[in-house]
């Protein structure tokens, strides 16, 4: 063995020299040996720092070669993209209930928040002058019946008249055929004549019954009118709903809403709340995906709570000015849960592909038109795949072609990474994109 002298001499002249003048001609085996020897000879020469550097230059020559890198496996799973837009619930129904007929509020049998069905008597006006035109109408009809009454007893005393001169008449006339010149032919025409003048009385008499007739049907035609009107002294509740708003008190004048001269005021409002309209703009760009019947996710955050819904109608049309649908989506409220008035959020699935070969965003990388995925092939070597993708979610798209269920993309930065490069897959767990919650 050297003296350690000359050891010294050579670890000044550098240590790689060192260790090639120890290790030439020999083995890697006897390198590793060397190198405590090494840090002996560092530490004889008062100084530590040349002991770190050869143990990293082992480690270094022991580190395998290759970089790591995340990959993550291509699956199947059910991809969807949705459309997510804001608006405001509106009660399907809702509307002022105005009088009829103008008149003062003697009963008023609703408040704020009284819940109506439909039909229900919610207040009774007052209205004396439609009361009063009744009883006139009820003199009317009287009249009109005794009318008709007297035509009835007239038309029948003379067509018991018209009877009597009509047989008269034949027999004379009978006799006149059967035997002339037994019955002057002067009798003969006198009583024809008065059989035609009774007969005409006949029919003058049936025309003066059915002017009373029709003078008995216009009274109780006014009679039916004036009732109707007066049926309006009792507001009731168009449809089943709640009280939402209220207008009048007791004793307050009501003019009547079909008025045009005065400013009508309604008595109250009522508002169906077992069912709301969740009217939302859909862009141009989604609107041949929507569909009647469609499943609709409605989130209220005021009240932390997902309701289901369904589009029921739309527009058919764009707005030229907003390039929007007017769309309608029908949430049930049979709880009576919801409010007028507030936010929601209404998801709608307008794309659905079950069972889709589907790969990271993170993974894919565009160049121009083309899009490209770098694979870990089985031999641990960096493959750059050119891709079709289908549906294209948040977090993932469909791999129509290029990939296939079990390859390992890489994901996160590609920016050092070549095609032909020897990698160390790592498997990466993407919990923001497997936490999410597929329906």
């Amino acid at each position: 063995m050297r003296s350690l002298g000359h050891a010294k001499t050579l670890w000044k002249n550098g240590p790689m020299n060192w260790l090639r003048k120890r290790s030439n001609g020999g083995s890697r085996a006897g390198i590793q040996f060397l190198l405590p020897v090494g840090c002996l000879m560092a530490t004889l020469a008062g100084g530590a720092t040349g002991c770190a550097r050869s143990e990293r230059v082992r480690a270094e020559s022991d580190a395998p070669a290759g970089i790591s890198v995340g990959v993550t496996k291509v699956g199947r799973k059910t991809l969807e993209r949705q459309l997510t837009v804001s608006s405001e619930l509106v009660p399907f129904q809702e509307v002022d209930v105005y009088a009829k007929e103008s008149g003062y509020v003697h009963d008023l049998l609703v408040d704020y928040g009284t819940r109506v069905k439909k039909g229900q008597v919610m207040a009774v006006l007052e209205i004396p002058e439609l009361q009063i035109q009744l009883q006139q109408d009820d003199a009317a009809i009287r009249n009109a019946s005794d009318q008709v009454t007297h035509a009835e007893h007239e038309l029948g005393r003379v067509e018991a008249q018209h009877k009597v001169v009509h047989l008269q008449f034949e027999r004379l006339n009978g006799v006149a055929k059967s035997r002339p010149g037994l019955v002057a032919q002067q009798e003969v025409d006198d009583s024809q004549g008065k059989d035609l003048a009774a007969e005409a009385q006949v029919e003058g008499t049936k025309s003066n019954l059915q002017a009373a007739q029709s003078q008995l049907q216009a009274a109780q035609a006014k009679k039916e009118h004036d009732r109707v009107l007066f049926d309006y002294s009792r507001i009731t509740a168009p449809f089943t709903g709640v009280v939402t708003q209220r207008y009048a008190n007791q004793g307050t004048l009501l003019q009547a809403g079909t008025s045009s001269s005065t400013q009508a005021m309604p008595l109250v409002r009522v508002s169906q709340d077992d069912l709301f309209r969740l009217v939302i703009p859909v862009p141009e760009s989604y609107v041949r995906y929507i569909r009647i019947g469609d499943p609709v996710k409605v989130l209220v955050t005021s009240l932390n709570r997902n309701f289901p819904g369904k589009v029921t109608r739309f527009s058919v049309d764009v707005k030229e000015d907003t390039r929007t649908m007017h769309t309608e989506v029908d949430v049930a409220n049979p709880e009576h849960v919801l409010l007028p008035g507030l936010y929601a959020e209404a998801t709608i699935t307008i794309e659905r592909k079950p069972n889709a070969v589907a790969v990271p965003l993170q993974a894919v990388s565009h160049e121009g038109e083309e899009t490209h995925v770098y694979v870990v092939n089985s031999a641990n070597k960096i493959e750059d795949r050119k891709v079709a993708l289908g549906i294209q979610t948040s977090t993932d798209a469909e791999a129509v072609s290029g990939l296939n269920e079990g390859d390992m993309v890489v994901v996160g930065d590609r920016s050092g990474l070549k095609p032909g490069a020897d990698v160390h897959p790592q498997v990466v767990e993407l919990i923001q994109y497997q936490g999410q919650k597929e329906e």
